[in-house]
Formats: C-alpha cells, structure tokens, sequence
C-alpha cells in the first residue's frame, strides 16, 4: 500500500491542471485592476465635465448679452443656466452640484474688498457664481482685469471591492474665471 508521501510526490510532479489553477488566482486580480481603470476613468470624466460647465459659465456670465439664457440677462443668471445645461447634456445632476469648500476668497473690482460672496441669485442652484471680481494683481490704487468667476463640487462615489476608497465619496471640484467683455 503507497504511503501518503508517495501521493503527495505524484501530485507534485503532475503539471496537467496547472493553467486552471493559475487563471484562478489571476483573473479576480485582473477584474479589479480592469473595474479600477473604469472607475478612475468615470471620475476623470466627471472632472472633465465640470470643468468645462464651469469654463462655459464664466464666458455666459462675462457676456454683456446673450440670446439663450434666462429672461433675468444677469451674469450670475446667465453663468448658472450655462454650467446647469452643460452638466445636463453630460446626464450629470445639476441638484448634486454645491459650493466648493473652501469658498474662494476673490477681491472686488468695485471696492477692493477682500470679500466677494457668491451671487444669492445662484445661490439655488448650488454653484458659486462671483461678479466683479480682479483677476490680476495689481499695484495699490490700480485698477485691473475685471471677471467673472464660477466654481462648484461635485460628489463621486468609488465603487472598488477589497480598496479602501470603496464606496467613498470624493468631491471633485472645479472653477473657470472669465474677464468682461465690456472692457
């Protein structure tokens, strides 16, 4: 009668099976490298949108006019229906969109105040929308670019089994800024 080490040495030289075996232990490492390009992929994506809803709603809210946007004509008006619109053809949901955190801290081209608050016509819609602010820096008493900025954060959530972001919600944050078109 063999021994048990006699079974053990014919398993151990017994290579058929191997491929099984090895595509085993591969393909879930494979899935979770290919389901974490998706995911960062997704989140790139979503930076992308934001950052071009942003970019688009500086230049609507810079424009002195424009023919598509709300009745309203207000620059905070007019950047809010152009970043909400570019974040709806991107089937992204302008609701979840909210302030960034911290909020930016922009000087005023009207008073040299340190202290521009986001427009309370956006307010409602959760994008910080600033009017008449500096764009470049100046010397003391000179007067610079004027703009418009736009900022907002958006939430994501990772959906990566066995990492420890799974199921983490991360702010992906974005802001454009836009001179006048009336200087």
């Amino acid at each position: 009668m063999p021994s048990v080490a006699h079974y053990l040495r014919k398993l151990a030289r017994e290579t058929s099976g191997t491929e099984i075996v090895e595509a085993a232990a591969v393909l879930p490492l494979m899935f979770l490298i290919l389901l974490g390009i998706f995911s960062f992929g997704q989140a790139f994506s979503i930076y992308g949108t934001l950052t071009r809803a942003a970019q688009d709603g500086a230049r609507a809210g810079s424009l002195p006019y424009c023919v598509t946007c709300t009745a309203a004509n207000t620059p905070a008006a007019n950047a809010v229906t152009a970043a909400q619109n570019d974040l709806l053809a991107a089937n992204l949901d302008p609701t979840l969109a909210q302030y960034p955190s911290p909020r930016p801290s922009l000087v005023s081209c009207v008073d040299r105040s340190t202290a521009v608050a986001c427009d309370a016509t956006a307010s409602a819609s959760n994008f910080c929308v600033q009017t008449q602010v500096q764009l470049t820096p100046t010397a003391q008493g000179a007067s610079g670019l004027c703009g418009v900025s736009v900022s907002m954060r958006y939430p994501f959530r990772f959906l990566l089994p066995f990492a420890s972001i799974n199921k983490r919600t991360i702010w992906i944050t974005a802001s454009a800024r836009m001179r006048m078109e009336n200087q």
